[in-house]
């Protein structure tokens, strides 16, 4: 009986090793550029490429001069070109839209949170920061300047107050957003307030918290433009934007496009940043990140 029960048993692990060793086959023959993930990859990249292929062309077949569009070969040897320089005012602009990230972000999650104390304290103060979301920043920018006499913090405060708004809302619906059952049962178990808003509360809120982020990390550094355009400072300190102004008085379009270019860059280090982030403290527990 014994043997006989042993045959079947090395019968089904041997089908299995086999069933294992097909499946990897199989995977291993699927070419390179059919498999999904290589796929998603190379596809932005190629559009990007063709896109730059035509731009190229139509500059150079078309004559264009170089005052009205540059080609992206005039544009990549001008950054070359200017490099010391915009790199200087690279570091000038990136201090400020952190800065204004870092602080929308704190002030923002304390905002929410006191949002969700009470409903009375969020249908308060709630109207008045959407009236700031939807003042325009250049607007108020000059006062800001006037009325902050150190000119760093008045740009990051104009940053800032772009910024603000998506972390105060995305965190207070996280925060609100929590399964009614998970509450009840807190309750039973006679748990505190703060032990439900740690425990709890926190946790559920963090996908719309890092959704949050990505929109204000971008518009932090939309801020810190406008700002530096607003106050159009300049000197050893000064940002891309003061850079993209003076090369419009110049007719310096190369150079114009070539901080166009680095702004861009930034901006999407910025938002892969908060993706990476993201994805570092959802992974392995959320369903968004599995």
């Amino acid at each position: 009986m014994s043997g006989q029960s042993v045959q079947p048993m090395r019968m089904a692990r041997a089908g299995s090793e086999i069933a294992t060793t097909a499946t990897s086959s199989a995977r291993e023959r699927v070419p390179l550029l059919r498999r999904p993930g290589v796929a998603r990859a190379l596809a932005p990249w190629c559009v990007g490429f063709l896109m730059l292929g035509i731009w190229q062309a139509w500059c150079t077949l078309g004559a264009v001069p170089a005052y009205l569009v540059p080609s992206p070969a005039a544009i990549v040897q001008q950054l070359v070109q200017d490099w010391p320089m915009l790199f200087a005012s690279l570091l000038a602009t990136l201090k400020i839209t952190l800065l204004a990230f870092a602080v929308a972000t704190v002030l923002g999650v304390a905002i929410a949170l006191l949002f969700v104390q009470s409903p009375l304290i969020e249908a308060s103060l709630f109207p008045y920061a959407v009236l700031l979301q939807v003042t325009p920043v250049v607007a108020i920018a000059p006062l800001i300047i006037i009325w902050v006499k150190n000119t760093t913090a008045a740009l990051v405060v104009c940053a800032m107050l772009v910024a603000l708004f998506p972390v105060i809302s995305n965190t207070a619906l996280g925060l609100r957003s929590v399964n009614p059952g998970l509450v009840n049962l807190f309750r039973i178990h006679r748990a505190t307030r703060w032990q439900t808003l740690v425990r709890l509360r926190i946790p559920s809120a963090l996908p719309y918290f890092f959704g949050g982020l990505r929109i204000s990390s971008g518009l932090s550094l939309i801020g810190a433009v406008v700002a530096e355009f607003v106050a159009g400072t300049g000197g050893s300190g000064a940002g891309l934007a003061y850079q993209i102004l003076q090369a419009g008085f110049q007719l310096n379009i190369p150079r114009l496009f070539a901080a166009l270019l680095l702004i861009t860059v930034t901006g999407v280090l910025l938002f892969g940043m908060t993706v990476w982030l993201s994805r570092v403290c959802l992974r392995g527990w959320h369903e968004s990140e599995l």
